[in-house]
């Protein structure tokens, strides 16, 4: 699988994130049935900012040679991204309380997770010649 479209899609992904938590912050909320507090609004929007970060350093890097030991920083810090955070909604859902935008939330992030591994743990030049 091409590293190209892994990129394109985790910063289209990242980027819906990061556009809804930072324009729809107190409206997440509510659709969520939490309480809806201005600081958890502030705390959902610097979430969003993270998230459009994360989305542009991929967009950015989508182009170029990642594998092994090619641009490992960007691979590892979407590995740990993914995998942190796709444990912890993991946790959450088996937890209790579990919803389907929970779900999909989580599988994207286990599926990113596993992709990422895959990306750091792959030689590029290897898919170069498998694809040609």
């Amino acid at each position: 699988m091409s590293t190209r479209i892994i990129m394109m899609a985790s910063a289209l992904g990242l980027a819906v994130l990061g556009i809804v938590f930072s324009f729809l912050p107190l409206e997440l909320l509510a659709y969520l049935g939490q309480s809806i507090e201005p600081e958890m609004g502030l705390m959902l929007q610097l979430a969003g900012a993270l998230y459009v970060g994360f989305a542009m350093l991929n967009w950015m890097a989508k182009g170029i040679l990642i594998g092994g030991i090619y641009a490992r920083p960007v691979a590892i810090g979407n590995l740990t991204h993914f995998l942190v955070g796709g444990l912890a909604l993991l946790k959450t859902q088996l937890g209790g309380g579990a919803t389907l935008e929970g779900w999909l939330l989580t599988g994207f992030y286990l599926l990113f997770a596993g992709l990422f591994g895959w990306i750091m743990m792959t030689h590029p030049f290897k898919n170069v010649r498998n694809q040609a």
